[in-house]
């Protein structure tokens, strides 16, 4: 994964300076990221397993897209990236569904805002060097397998979508 500038923020989500990604994740510096929840027209949401090679929860399932926000970009704007880089697809209209404080796992902490969209009818052509696979999956068949066996998400996936069922997540909800 090549280093990028991100924007170190306080819990006002406010940034104070910038700095390379491996230094907020080498000194657990708060940060931007994003996250998009794809469905199909049939209401299914599309889930990325992870590549082997990925640093962090590699090989294992997480949402449509996340994606760091960089330094100067907006949540938006790295939202859209995201949906081109990793899946290939633009013009997604999103919607905001919310915003959170979590601390994603060792040293990685984000304020991120979750999206949601559309593909209505258009096909992904996902990034083979950050993603192994994507499947379809309905949100009743995305809590269960996640109670059943929640060793085959990435933690934040899971947390993500204990709070987007209305369940208890280890996450603050903030307004957007």
């Amino acid at each position: 994964m090549a280093d990028e500038l991100l924007d170190v923020i306080n819990d006002n989500d406010e940034v104070t300076e910038q700095a390379m990604r491996s230094v907020v994740h080498t000194q657990g510096l708060w940060h931007r990221g994003v996250h998009v929840f794809l469905f199909n027209e049939q209401g299914e949401m599309l889930i990325q397993k992870r590549s082997a090679d990925r640093a962090n929860s590699p090989s294992l399932l997480d949402c449509s897209v996340s994606e760091h926000v960089k330094a100067g970009e907006s949540y938006l704007v790295a939202a859209m990236r995201g949906l081109k880089e990793e899946m290939g697809v633009e013009g997604v209209k999103l919607t905001l569904r919310g915003k959170i404080q979590m601390e994603y796992g060792f040293n990685d902490n984000e304020i991120s805002e979750i999206y949601e969209g559309s593909l209505n009818g258009l096909s992904v052509q996902f990034d083979p060097g950050e993603i192994a696979e994507v499947k379809f999956m309905s949100l009743d068949e995305i809590k269960v397998e996640i109670d059943k066996n929640p060793e085959y998400y990435c933690y934040w996936f899971i947390q993500l979508m204990r709070w987007y069922f209305g369940g208890i997540a280890n996450l603050r909800e903030l307004r957007p």
